[in-house]
């Protein structure tokens, strides 16, 4: 197919002109996968009699490396509608944002060194932005009286660039478009620019909170994309923010060095620090209902506990943390859920946090602020 073959700083990336039933043979409409309820609907009540747009939705694959968001069925209907409209107008006046990970083949024609014959990828697209349009697009051309020699202009993204084009997802839908919070934090790891060193450390923190067999939060956090059977004690985006507000503050060992952020000792001490409070609290640690130990407003609590450790304490290493929050065992009777928003009374869950954090630190007696 012709192509414009386009540059800008390093990342190398092609404009085309794509006929839409051809480009709808070619893109895979998928979504990121929340990791809440397997078969959720998105766009609110289900109809009893799903319509096609309903189904289109239900169908669209889930997957947690994917770009989109969850695709909205009331903009399809819209954008569907919209198309319907008589008038002289474009259809689609802006690009879609394509990518492949396949390194795709250009040949220059003549010696025209940016036009050029470029060739497919062998298997499908997947969609930076663009996905509702492309989505009313298809609804659009079911109809018998659809103008079927509509072309859609797009920006294809290849493999060479696949940091750039999670980028380019980044920046378009944290400005205007609002998107799950989770999601956006899920991606702050994967870019290269425009987001601030703190966020990519942090999350990199909770997802290594989330994932590393020796952590004792792993599989219990809500993540995206994560493990939906597991019972769930806190939120991604929850624990972000607390971790975020810890390492930004305290910019030095053991979450920062003479050489930056160091992820490998900011996660051992997250770790030890949740580790030692399994170990004070020994079995209402855990899905024990009975117990306020490790729902969210605890586990914040504890994030900030590690703050407090970090710069009440000369030694860091598990065992100091052992002993110091041992003490906790003679007030493990406090978290019992019966009563506990009476025992942490509080305006909301911001003050009943540091509540829980302060008694937390000072029976370990670390100094609190």
């Amino acid at each position: 197919m012709l192509a414009l073959r386009m540059r800008q700083k390093e990342a190398e990336f092609y404009f085309v002109s794509y006929p839409a039933e051809d480009l709808l043979r070619k893109v895979r409409f998928v979504t990121r996968f929340y990791g809440d309820k397997k078969d959720e609907v998105v766009g609110g009540k289900v109809k009893k009699q799903p319509d096609e747009i309903e189904q289109f939705v239900r169908a669209i694959e889930g997957h947690s490396k994917a770009f989109q968001r969850t695709v909205n069925r009331r903009k399809v209907h819209q954008i569907r509608d919209f198309y319907r409209n008589e008038n002289q107008q474009p259809v689609i006046p802006g690009a879609v944002l394509l990518f492949t990970q396949e390194e795709l083949e250009f040949n220059p024609l003549g010696k025209y060194e940016r036009v050029g014959d470029l060739i497919e990828p062998r298997g499908q697209f997947l969609i930076i932005d663009g996905q509702h349009r492309l989505a009313g697009l298809h609804f659009y051309l079911q109809e018998a009286d659809a103008d079927r020699r509509i072309e859609v202009p797009c920006v294809i993204f290849d493999g060479k660039t696949a940091d750039f084009a999670t980028e380019m997802f980044v920046v378009i839908n944290s400005t205007h478009t609002r998107i799950n919070k989770s999601h956006l934090i899920d991606l702050y790891e994967r870019i290269e620019w425009g987001t601030d060193p703190e966020k990519k450390f942090a999350a990199s923190l909770v997802r290594q909170l989330y994932e590393n067999d020796d952590s004792p939060l792993q599989y219990h956090i809500n993540m995206l994309g994560g493990r939906s059977q597991q019972e769930m004690w806190i939120n991604q985006a929850q624990l972000y923010s607390e971790v975020f507000r810890v390492t930004k503050k305290h910019q030095k060992p053991p979450f920062k060095d003479g050489r930056g952020w160091n992820r490998d000792t900011g996660f051992a001490y997250l770790r030890d620090v949740f580790k030692a409070a399994r170990d004070a609290f020994g079995e209402t640690w855990g899905d024990n209902k009975r117990f306020m130990i490790t729902r969210d407003v605890t586990i914040k609590a504890l994030v900030r506990v590690a703050a407090d450790a970090a710069k009440s304490l000369d030694e860091l290493d598990y065992e100091t943390l052992r002993l110091r929050f041992a003490r906790w065992r003679a007030i493990t009777r406090d978290f019992r859920r019966d009563g506990f928003y009476e025992r942490f009374a509080a305006k909301g869950q911001v003050e009943r946090v540091d509540k829980i954090r302060k008694r937390l630190s000072r029976e370990a007696g670390l100094k609190v602020d």
